[in-house]
């Protein structure tokens, strides 16, 4: 019998359990700074990633939504896009689409079982064994190549030289606003921003959203060096105007091609209105080198069909529960100004948890100005820092009266609700859940959603 919910048959849930339980198994999930064990394993394959051309992204907040919507884009063009992101919020195959719309469990396994063995092959030929986050994107390319797809619209798991998606040669490459997150990267904006260059190619065309200074001067003396083109968010493109509107917002946004006006896009805040510019230069790039502008009912068409769970999304009513998967202080900054423009409540109480190598102080402080209480709990990431600990930092940021903790996320959830019913009438109150993708995937889960 089939699952209504999923569309999957008893074999095929089964299938994707045995390799969700292997893919556990690749351990670590941390970057590995080669890309030797990649290079080696998509040759084996026969170079699927070679079958469609790509647009490549990274960057440090966005690159998913910047990835939805310029998928989006590419179907009301009528192409087939494959998109690959990460991480996932529910479940793993999230993180392979094809033409939309997550890969099947049949897919995923199928595209599980003809990559593995050259996977196993090459755990013998290196020192390392083939990673999690290495396994999982030869899977996305056998996957898209098998589909076929017309274009990937691939985002780098973390960094850009050493990720595992930089085997690809993308004619375009994106890299959205960079600032500090993991400490992998480097403890300044330059170190951070040198690796993420590490996706620009020779004679491509770099999408630059609108950048700090010192990320903005790597990343434009890298694209000289190797002779790319750039196009620059506030300069060549950008957002011209926008306003508020029922379920988003309206916009006004200037192209590598020209304006299009009148662009509901039904994602808030304003950092969400910048990633969409990007998407669009980031389309008209591929499409045609940005010299024309596109047809404006397709870039209408697409953008009303974007979405981005987990960002800004609205999962229950009164009171309104929204969840958002900021994790980092730029995140952080900007979700804090999204929800104040987006919804006006008039008490909003946050459920926090966060992972053990966040800046939970800074993360806290840029909330605490939109948050009348907080309930701090904890993911059940074993990378998640314990509930008490990041309750003393809140204690810290927020004052004691305004500070509760529960150890569960379910328990965490019950209390934030039973605070806002407290804290006035149901319209005008709200609870916010964030601190990382893991928390709103828990969250998401939990709620029904």
């Amino acid at each position: 019998m089939t699952d209504v919910s999923t569309g999957n048959t008893p074999d095929d849930a089964a299938g994707l359990a045995r390799v969700e339980k292997a893919l556990a198994g690749r351990f670590p999930h941390r970057m590995l700074p080669d890309l030797e064990r990649m290079r080696d394993l998509v040759d084996l394959l026969g170079h699927p990633e070679r079958s469609f051309p790509s647009i490549h992204i990274t960057g440090t907040n966005g690159k998913t939504s910047t990835a939805r919507m310029i998928d989006a884009l590419l179907q009301a063009f009528g192409l087939r896009p494959g998109r690959y992101t990460s991480p996932h919020l529910e479940t793993v195959t999230e993180r392979i689409s094809i033409n939309g719309t997550p890969a099947s469990a049949e897919v995923f396994a199928r595209a599980y079982d003809d990559v593995i063995p050259y996977a196993e092959l090459v755990d013998t030929r290196h020192a390392e064994r083939v990673t999690f986050f290495e396994l999982l994107t030869a899977m996305a390319f056998s996957a898209f190549a098998d589909a076929p797809v017309d274009v990937g619209v691939i985002e780098v798991g973390m960094g850009g030289t050493w990720d595992a998606t930089n085997v690809i040669d993308a004619p375009v490459a994106v890299i959205t606003p960079v600032s500090l997150d993991h400490p992998e990267l480097g403890s300044t904006v330059e170190s951070v921003a040198a690796e993420k260059a590490g996706i620009i190619r020779p004679d491509s065309l770099l999408v630059l959203a609108q950048q700090q200074l010192p990320a903005a001067e790597v990343l434009l003396r890298r694209a000289a060096e190797l002779g790319a083109t750039v196009a620059r968010e506030g300069l060549e493109f950008g957002v011209v105007g926008r306003r508020a509107a029922v379920g988003g917002q309206m916009l006004t946004l200037r192209g590598l091609g020209g304006t299009y006006e009148e662009v509901f896009l039904p994602l808030h805040g304003v950092h969400q209105a910048h990633n969409a510019a990007v998407a669009l230069a980031a389309v008209e790039a591929f499409l045609g080198g940005g010299q024309n502008q596109l047809d404006a009912d397709a870039v209408l068409a697409g953008f009303a069909q974007a979405s981005s769970p987990g960002r800004l999304e609205v999962v229950r009513r009164s009171p309104t529960i929204v969840l958002d998967g900021a994790h980092n202080v730029a995140g952080a900054v900007a979700l804090a100004a999204a929800v104040d423009e987006a919804f006006g409540f008039e008490s909003l109480v946050g459920v926090v948890a966060v992972l053990g190598d966040k800046d939970a102080d800074g993360i806290l402080a840029a909330l605490e100005p939109v948050f009348s209480n907080v309930v701090i709990t904890q993911s059940t990431s074993p990378r998640a820092m314990p509930a008490d600990d990041l309750a003393a930092v809140a204690v810290d940021v927020f004052g004691a009266d305004r500070v509760e903790v529960a150890l569960r996320l379910d328990d965490a959830l019950d209390a934030a609700v039973r605070l806002a019913e407290e804290e006035g009438e149901l319209g005008g109150t709200g609870v916010l859940v964030t601190g990382s993708l893991v928390t709103v995937g828990e969250a998401r889960r939990l709620l029904g959603r």
